[in-house]
């Protein structure tokens, strides 16, 4: 009988681990950042041509690396619209990323051009500048016609039309700070690191970027019509420094909206704050007060990397630390989100308060 009670006992404390455990699992997978993967292309539709390559196998290439580098974060989840050479349509991709939930969407091209342009440029959805720009998402575009039924699917949707892109615009609205703030992350990523010419983050209707529901990024990671960048995309070193740039980008937004700390000396900062001086910074200021408040998250609203400053008789509270303007103010977002109204950017130098238009000047291009 106590052999049997020791029995039910050890069975009974097992489930409740198992059970604790299968929680925890849960609430990290709740938890985890979900980046959705998305390489242009495939299958039947092989992409552009130039100098012989297949945009349709580089960009898989290059999305597959990029997912190697997200998965060595624990927190992040990395979902692939397509893992080999299969042709998806352009709704279908979407539909990927809106069913996982995902926290965002990068769709990863190589560009292609009638003249010897080069250079890496980020997308976002929205109304072209200039027929430039038109061309390239009419390109991208032009891939509809090889899906059955196309005119039904992307309601009479023609990207040969300009006024066809104005009805694109709409549903992104809602998420086009955030796609701007993680394109120009990866831009600077690709002109700090690897020295590429800088397409700058521009404006196009691209139709996969349409109809998902988070920030969404299309990169055009060069040429593959310049014999020079081509070859440079189509090679095993091309492809894994692209890929190692964009995952830096992504990996700077994940962490400008996560509660964690942002460490900005670390590998990932390092490279791509060096054209500031050292002794520049950027923090958000949240709160002040004539009392000491220990910097504790839970004094803060769940906000993380706390400090303070004592001024006379008031201590004034920051959130974050960067010498990034532009995370700076995806930071400030975050503050004011998180209940602080108030929240502001403000710049030090050598831990002395200086305005914004000095730190900005302080900034070498």
């Amino acid at each position: 009988m106590k052999n049997l009670i020791k029995l039910v006992i050890n069975l009974t404390v097992l489930c409740l681990i198992f059970l604790n455990v299968s929680i925890l699992y849960s609430q990290e997978n709740n938890n985890r950042f979900t980046v959705v993967l998305d390489p242009g292309h495939g299958g039947k539709d092989p992409g552009n041509r130039g100098n012989g390559y297949y945009e349709k196998n580089i960009a898989l290439s290059i999305a597959l690396k990029v997912g190697y580098e997200l998965e060595k974060q624990s927190d992040i989840k990395v979902i692939y619209t397509r893992k080999k050479d299969v042709f998806v349509n352009l709704f279908k991709r979407a539909e990927i990323a809106n069913k996982a939930k995902a926290d965002l969407f990068i769709s990863i091209h190589c560009d292609s051009h009638s003249s010897n342009a080069y250079g890496a440029g980020t997308f976002v959805l929205g109304l072209h500048a200039n027929q430039r720009n038109f061309e390239i998402a009419k390109k991208e575009n032009s891939v509809i016609f090889k899906e059955e039924n196309y005119e039904q699917k992307y309601d009479g949707f023609d990207p040969n039309s300009p006024e066809s892109v104005i009805s694109l615009v709409l549903m992104q609205e809602d998420y086009l700070d955030q796609s701007i703030v993680i394109a120009d992350l990866i831009q600077k990523a690709f002109v700090s690191d690897l020295k590429r010419k800088n397409r700058t983050v521009k404006q196009a209707g691209f139709i996969v970027l349409k109809y998902t529901y988070m920030p969404s990024v299309l990169v055009e990671t060069g040429f593959l019509t310049n014999k020079k960048e081509g070859a440079y995309l189509n090679s095993k070193k091309g492809q894994t420094e692209m890929s190692k740039s964009i995952a830096k980008g992504i990996l700077r937004y994940r962490n400008s909206i996560s509660s964690e700390v942002i460490k900005n000396d670390s590998e990932l900062f390092s490279d791509l704050d060096k054209n500031y001086t050292d002794n520049y910074f950027l923090k958000i200021q949240i709160a002040s007060s004539s009392k000491k408040v220990p910097l504790k998250s839970y004094n803060f609203k769940g906000l993380g990397n706390l400090s303070y400053l004592k001024n006379n008789n008031t201590y004034r509270y920051y959130f974050e630390k960067t010498k990034d303007y532009t995370l700076a103010k995806l930071m400030l977002k975050r503050a004011v989100k998180s209940g602080y109204k108030d929240a502001l950017i403000v710049a030090f130098k050598n831990d002395k308060s200086i305005t914004i238009e000095e730190y900005l000047s302080s900034y070498k291009n």
